[in-house]
């Protein structure tokens, strides 16, 4: 745990860890939630007799509520005070949890986790920036490691959990369970996390660049998701990714004119947060392209079970939850470019062996694999967020962990909606071998060479961040 001296007022090391466990509770939380819903939406749709894309909309209303919120929750803490925004946060996300077990309808459902998804934006948005507050900067990397080991536990036992409660008790308690775990994360919230004092010069919310931001958002998403299974040319997709450019447009223009901006282009002037921005894109990219072709793979391609298939995927979980503290540990000794350079580049090394997926491969070959690209995803995140962090002046902690969170989002969207359309492209072009297993291996291994690609291009985003010496100033 930290045992480095404390910053002033927070109470001394001890304090420090339980700052820590609060955060991470939460942290478990949401990734628990995450995994959980995911794995039951077959059940949600017999459930309510539901169409399948209709209950699609209980995952998509979520990631753009969240995604499109991020920044501004972040801004809104900044100006607040990071302890009050979390707790508000987490009080949203235990009530809306609550509601969703509740849900008499589809409809019902899609609306509560839209509103859970507010709580979750403020969740995330702040959570690093407390860590980072609260932590001095050499020993912020481990913060963050321990703080990622808790986020990946939760990923893990997420489907586990939610298909052992939806047996027993029904698919219900997937969201009931938040609550107990939800009312210890805000009782330690209250009695350990210092409330830190917003600025002293009263600033104003920039609604209007709030508003164009999460449209933009939205309209990136929705044109993902309008793509899928047909590719991004589509008509509709197109017209969808021009509204979302204009939008970006927009709200460049709105942030470029109002004294009080939401969003702060000047931390892009620092040549680490941009890199460590983009890199945090490609690296979400690349883990989401694989949780969304393994299942295809295992379970269409070899005819494994989902039980199986859960088990197996969790070797990349548990690897990156055993790499993400070390990793920052070691970043806080010699800084934060080289391991995040390392950890994509054994990504890539994986995504490299994944691609060499065959119908034959065995379960021991698969599992390896996945661990090697859960280990270097796991050597890349707590370096690469701790430099993005600390390249933020203490004012924009909130704004930061906003954009930290929002390339995060945007990350998985991506790696879904590129996944889908390569692995949609390829077998459309096996022609009539198009619908065997051997087709759809093969266009697994297409796509995971692709993710390679990905992954190696992370590798150069990352090595543009400063050196270790040219941050001391900013991170000190």
């Amino acid at each position: 745990m930290i045992s480095a001296s404390a910053r002033p007022g927070s109470g001394g090391s001890v304090h420090k860890n339980w700052i820590l466990l609060a955060v991470g509770v939460g942290s478990f939380m949401s990734a628990v939630d995450a995994g959980a819903v995911n794995t039951i939406l077959p059940v949600l749709r017999r459930s309510f007799g539901s169409e399948v894309a209709s209950i699609e909309w209980v995952v998509t209303i979520y990631l753009l509520v969240v995604s499109g919120l991020l920044l501004s929750c972040g801004r809104f803490a900044d100006m607040r005070g990071h302890k009050d925004v979390y707790m508000c946060g987490f009080g949203i996300f235990v009530l809306a949890s609550a509601m969703c077990g509740l849900a008499p309808t589809t409809g019902a459902l899609i609306a509560f986790r839209a509103l859970q998804g507010i709580g979750a934006a403020t969740l995330f948005a702040n959570s690093t920036a407390i860590l980072t507050t609260n932590f001095a900067a050499r020993e912020r990397g481990r913060a963050l490691g321990l703080r990622a080991t808790a986020t990946y536990l939760g990923l893990t036992a997420g489907p586990f959990l939610g298909g052992w409660l939806t047996a027993e008790l029904g698919w219900r308690a997937v969201f009931y369970i938040n609550v107990p775990i939800g009312l210890v994360a805000v009782a330690l919230t209250v009695r350990f996390v210092p409330r830190d004092r917003p600025p002293a010069h009263r600033t104003r919310f920039d609604l209007a660049g709030a508003a164009v931001w999460m449209a933009s958002l939205a309209f990136l998403l929705l044109a993902l998701n309008a793509g899928h299974g047909r590719g991004p040319a589509s008509l509709k997709s197109l017209l969808l990714f021009l509204l979302a450019a204009m939008s970006l447009v927009l709200f460049l223009v709105i942030e470029r004119r109002t004294p009080y901006r939401m969003l702060d282009l000047s931390l892009f002037r620092s040549r680490t947060f941009s890199a460590s921005s983009a890199a945090n894109i490609v690296h979400y990219l690349c883990v989401y392209m694989i949780i969304f072709l393994l299942p295809f793979y295992l379970i269409q391609g070899r005819g494994y079970g989902p039980a199986r298939t859960g088990l197996i995927l969790t070797a990349q979980s548990v690897a990156r939850a055993c790499a993400a503290p070390v990793s920052g540990a070691l970043s806080d000794r010699i800084g934060s470019r080289l391991p995040a350079m390392v950890g994509m580049g054994v990504m890539a090394l994986g995504l490299v062996l994944l691609s060499r997926l065959g119908e034959q491969s065995s379960l021991g070959y698969v599992a390896a694999a996945l661990g090697i690209t859960g280990l270097g995803g796991g050597v890349f995140i707590s370096p690469n967020n701790s430099a993005l962090m600390g390249s933020a002046p203490p004012g924009r902690q909130g704004l930061a962990g906003g954009v930290l969170a929002t390339a995060r989002v945007v990350g998985m969207a991506l790696g879904v909606a590129v996944a889908g359309d390569i692995l949609t492209a390829r077998i459309a072009g096996l022609h009539g071998n198009g619908g065997s297993s051997a087709a759809l291996v093969s266009a697994v291994s297409t796509s995971f060479l692709a993710a390679a690609g990905f992954a190696c291009l992370g590798v150069l985003v990352a090595a543009l961040e400063e050196p270790a010496d040219a941050l001391a100033p900013q991170v000190a």
